[in-house]
C-alpha cells in the first residue's frame, strides 16, 4: 500500500510560479512511474505530466508543455511539479498518482492517488 501526500499548492498571480511536491511512503517508490493530474470544478480529471521510475523519460500534456517540469528524487521518495508562467486556466486541484505502465494519460491505470493540493491562479 502506497500513501501519497501532495503539498505546495496555493494562490498565485498569473505569470507566477509554484512547486508542488508529492511524498510517497509505504512502498518501493523507485519502482513506480509517477503522474500528475489536475481537476478543475465541473471538469474531469486530466493528465498533466508523467515521469518514469528512473527519471529518464518525461511526458507532458500540450497545455503545460514548456511551462511545467516534472522531476523526482528517489532518495527522498518524492516527485515534483515545477509550474512556471501560470495561467488562470491552470487553476485546479492537483493530484499525484502511481502507475507501473508507461506512458499513461488516462486515470484508470494509476493505482494510488494522493488527496490533492489546490492551485489557484488569479488574473
Amino acid at each position: 500500500q502506497v500513501q501519497l501526500v501532495e503539498s505546495g499548492g496555493g494562490l498565485v498571480q498569473a505569470g507566477g510560479s509554484l512547486r508542488l511536491s508529492c511524498a510517497a511512503s509505504g512502498g518501493t517508490f523507485s519502482r513506480y512511474n509517477m503522474g500528475w493530474f489536475r481537476q478543475a470544478p465541473g471538469k474531469e480529471r486530466e493528465f498533466v505530466a508523467a515521469i518514469r521510475w528512473s527519471g529518464s523519460n518525461t511526458y507532458y500534456a500540450d497545455s503545460v508543455k514548456g511551462r511545467f517540469t516534472i522531476s523526482r528524487d528517489n532518495t527522498k521518495n518524492t516527485v515534483y511539479l515545477q509550474m512556471n508562467s501560470l495561467k488562470p486556466e491552470d487553476t485546479a486541484v492537483y493530484y499525484c498518482a502511481t502507475t507501473q505502465k508507461w506512458v499513461v494519460l488516462d486515470t484508470d491505470p494509476y493505482d494510488y492517488w494522493g488527496q490533492g493540493t489546490q492551485v489557484t491562479v488569479s488574473s
